[in-house]
């Protein structure tokens, strides 16, 4: 069973028509971001844009809004979310923009009410810093980057 909490939201005038973000199936576990433009934008290969979203927030504190690439747009056109997952914070207000970057090899055109990223609400913890001259051992240490090696399943 998953959490359910309420978010407020204010769309700006250039959202009108469009449908509020929601769940496409039972278990999604995001919600897709529509382009709220007025006119086509057509991305090269290797350019970026904002594309804007019309819509504002008030998360709750204790929460966040990540906004991830859209698998299908990745894998089919090369059109991913940079910063990604970005993190809206819970103090912020503004609008909610989308950096699209393309890195297929032929154009994309982004047209009003294409969904162009996806948006998963999710918690967060806050820490506190306790600085130390030691920390506890494990088996992996200070392996990083490649150190667990390449194994093939099964």
């Amino acid at each position: 069973m998953t959490d359910t909490t309420t978010v407020q939201v204010k769309t700006l005038p250039h959202y009108d028509g469009l449908d509020l973000p929601h769940y496409a199936t039972e278990h999604s576990a995001g919600m897709d971001f529509y382009a709220a433009i007025d006119k086509p934008v057509t991305l090269k290969p290797g350019e970026r844009t904002l594309i804007p979203t019309g819509i504002c927030i008030a998360l709750q504190e204790g929460y966040e809004l990540q906004i991830r690439s859209r698998s299908g747009l990745s894998l089919k056109k090369g059109i991913i979310c940079l910063n990604s997952p970005a993190t809206i914070d819970a103090d912020y207000r503004g609008e909610i923009g989308i950096i699209l970057a393309n890195c297929g090899t032929e154009d994309f055109t982004v047209e009003r009410g294409t969904r162009v990223a996806q948006m998963v609400i999710a918690r967060y913890s806050r820490v506190t810093w306790e600085q130390t001259t030691e920390l506890s051992e494990t088996a992996r240490g200070t392996g990083g980057f490649g150190s667990t090696g390449i194994k093939k399943a099964g």
